[in-house]
């Protein structure tokens, strides 16, 4: 990883080195914020600036952040850019999404192991067919980290979509309906995508350019095929993300003793 950290107060963050420690946790919502930081040991809220609200604090003796994104990639590339600048270097959406495969259901988490890049943000970054793709470690931490808490979870690819209704198959204003959207939600189900959301897919290929760690967990909120809609489950994915972090902090400790620079499954967590 390159550390091109900055030593100004970044511009819509709000944020400057030594504001934040450990990985930072991206909900969309700033007032998610309220249903993360009560489950850590401590937490210190140090910027609100637009819909960018940062805390930082500890897990179970790890340190960790949260910084909120607001909706959708564009707003979230601006805190990815700004944070990495302030020295973070993992990074874990926390967020909400639509589950399209059987059996999913409201409630349940998607850990996103990859991505489609629908939305437009990761576009301006890198050629179309470069991939939007998990860091392993992110993700073994987030499936060990919901298997401990005895979560319902899936791991698998999210599709990315800048529009909330036209982009994933919605009828908007009045009825319309944007070119494709009939088939739109059919076609991912049968590529064995699993859910739909609208930011994984710029965090990862931008923390891939440029080195940095980057997964996602969602909580299921609409099932598109029974048309369930309810919005559970946030503090669930909240409180799997967290424990991740303090998992992921083993890891590098782990790593660090073995001498060697991935995590791989010789290494115990024990």
């Amino acid at each position: 990883m390159v550390d091109d950290s900055d030593d100004e107060m970044q511009y819509h963050i709000e944020l400057s080195p030594g504001d934040i420690s450990g990985p930072i946790l991206l909900p969309g919502n700033p007032e998610r914020l309220d249903k993360i930081t009560p489950l850590w040991d401590d937490s210190e809220e140090i910027a609100h600036h637009r819909e960018y609200r940062t805390a930082t604090g500890h897990y179970d003796g790890a340190d960790i952040s949260v910084t909120s994104t607001g909706i959708g990639s564009p707003s979230a590339a601006i805190a990815i850019e700004e944070l990495a600048r302030v020295g973070a270097d993992t990074f874990i959406r926390v967020g909400s999404c639509g589950a399209i495969q059987p059996g999913m259901e409201v409630g349940d988490l998607v850990i996103t192991s990859g991505a489609v890049r629908q939305e437009g943000t990761s576009d301006e970054y890198v050629r179309e067919d470069y991939p939007a793709v998990a860091d392993h470690e992110v993700v073994s931490a987030l499936v060990a980290a919901a298997e401990r808490l005895g979560h319902d979870y899936h791991v698998g690819l999210t599709m990315s979509a800048d529009s909330f209704y036209a982009g994933q198959g919605r009828d908007g204003f009045a009825g319309f309906e944007a070119a494709g959207s009939d088939d739109l939600v059919q076609e991912l189900r049968e590529a064995n995508v699993l859910n739909i959301e609208m930011e994984a897919a710029a965090l990862m290929t931008i923390a891939n350019i440029y080195g940095l760690r980057a997964g996602a967990v969602c909580s299921v909120f609409a099932n598109r095929i029974t048309g369930e809609f309810m919005t559970e489950g946030e503090s669930v994915a909240a409180e799997t993300a967290s424990l991740a972090v303090k998992l992921l902090a083993k890891m590098d400790q782990k790593k660090a003793e073995a001498g060697v620079d991935q995590w791989h499954a010789g290494l115990s967590l024990e």
